[in-house]
């Protein structure tokens, strides 16, 4: 049996030079690969995208995985936080901020085309479910705020408990945002993700919500 590779120290801080690097290099993989797939771009291209040699991307990203595992992860950094912002004080208005995570999460999505999902899900199936974790954290931790609170204040039916209704969308979300079902109904990921959101709110919502 092989002995294990030792550890990498990852509590050194890289220097400011080198995360400028890694930062350019992240946000132009992001742009490639959601808007051509995973498969349809290679590591060549984004070097001479981004006029850099080989040598200095893969000093930065052993791999082309290793690259698309760091645009996941920033993405869902960036929907994190954008999403934290809306539901950091629901109680003043509640059903705004449930709209607001409607366009919020609308405008992540339009991001994201058809070609991304089906290859990461072919190519690298163990981010993949990175993604479906990483969504199932982030609807469970923002939606069920405003749920809780919608329930505090009447605007979310009180017959149905917030965990139930959480259950209930990432239910939806998992059977239907996944290649071979968004293929089958003629979905984006935009399109897709929306109507399942307010489909859900529809279910949820009271009159008193309803009739505002």
């Amino acid at each position: 049996m092989k002995a294990s590779m030792p550890r990498r120290n990852t509590s050194v801080k890289k220097s400011p030079g080198r995360m400028s690097v890694r930062h350019r290099i992240v946000t132009e993989a992001r742009r490639h690969f959601f808007d051509h797939g995973f498969r349809g771009v290679t590591m060549d291209d984004l070097a001479r995208e981004l006029a850099m040699s080989k040598k200095t991307l893969y000093a930065c990203f052993p791999s082309k995985t290793a690259l698309l595992e760091a645009v996941i992860l920033e993405k869902f950094r960036h929907v994190d936080a954008d999403l934290g912002r809306i539901t950091s004080d629901v109680s003043s208005d509640c059903l705004g901020a449930l709209h607001r995570l409607l366009a919020c999460v609308q405008g992540h999505m339009e991001e994201i085309q058809p070609p991304f999902v089906w290859d990461i899900r072919r190519e690298a199936p163990e981010l993949f479910k990175v993604v479906e974790s990483r969504r199932r954290d982030v609807i469970q931790r923002h939606f069920g705020k405003v749920f809780l609170e919608g329930r505090r204040t009447g605007l979310i039916r009180q017959d149905i408990p917030p965990k139930l209704a959480i259950e209930i969308l990432l239910g939806a979300v998992q059977a239907i945002m996944n290649p071979p079902k968004m293929e089958e109904l003629a979905l984006t990921p935009k399109s897709g993700f929306s109507a399942i959101i307010r489909v859900v709110l529809e279910g949820l919502t009271t009159e008193k919500a309803r009739s505002r």
